[in-house]
């Protein structure tokens, strides 16, 4: 005869470490699976090659705003290094020695903040929209490129100013607020520049890229 209770007991427990080992490995996939930035994030090419859907997410953006792809993808790198849960230094209180908080409402790839990221869903009736997507993010910061040439006449080829507009806002840009900050024009500076240097690097590859992997496969 068998003894049911301890049957019962044998059969709980295996129920228990089988829910047990279950949330364990939806724990490990979702680690696995959490979006990282690219190895190389100094060439475009090596990161679109890493990232491929990265790269279709940027044509799309180019095609729909009309922005070249290497400008969003400059200030991107400036903003969060692409990282998808980017998100601004803490503020400090009391001589600088307690955090409070962060200094504003930036997050994820773009560091957009909250209220420009529901500007953006509003006008372009993308409620779906997250800040660490980076479809998302790409297509957010297509758009207010895109705006800012509406809005201050800057072109959307234009990193420098592009940038600036980005970090001040289509208002404080027309009063002249960057002119205050000598670090933010040495910033933009430098997002210009890369965004050339990106520019320079997506010429050499753009067309493998263009491809698709099923081409590849018969080069």
């Amino acid at each position: 005869m068998y003894d049911l209770a301890l049957i019962q007991k044998f059969t709980s427990q295996c129920v228990f470490f089988q829910k047990k080992l279950g949330v364990l490995l939806v724990a490990t996939c979702l680690a696995g699976c959490a979006v990282t930035p690219p190895q190389d994030i100094n060439n475009i090419c090596k990161i679109f090659e890493e990232k491929s859907s990265w790269y279709d997410a940027a044509q799309d953006m180019k095609d729909k705003w009309g922005v070249p792809i290497h400008v969003p993808m400059a200030m991107m790198y400036q903003e969060s290094s692409f990282r998808a849960t980017a998100l601004p230094s803490r503020d400090y209180v009391f001589f600088g020695l307690i955090p409070w908080g962060r200094i504003s409402s930036a997050y994820g790839y773009s560091q957009a903040k909250t209220p420009t990221w529901a500007d953006y869903i509003r006008e372009t009736n993308n409620s779906g929209a997250d800040r660490d997507d980076f479809d998302d993010a790409i297509d957010f910061m297509g758009w207010f490129i895109s705006k800012t040439y509406k809005v201050n006449g800057i072109s959307k080829w234009d990193a420098y100013g592009q940038y600036l507009n980005y970090h001040e806002g289509w208002g404080g840009f027309k009063r002249k607020t960057y002119r205050r900050k000598a670090w933010l024009v040495a910033v933009a500076k430098k997002v210009n520049t890369r965004s050339l240097q990106y520019a320079k690097q997506l010429k050499t590859c753009e067309e493998d890229l263009q491809k698709g992997w099923f081409l590849k496969l018969f080069d």
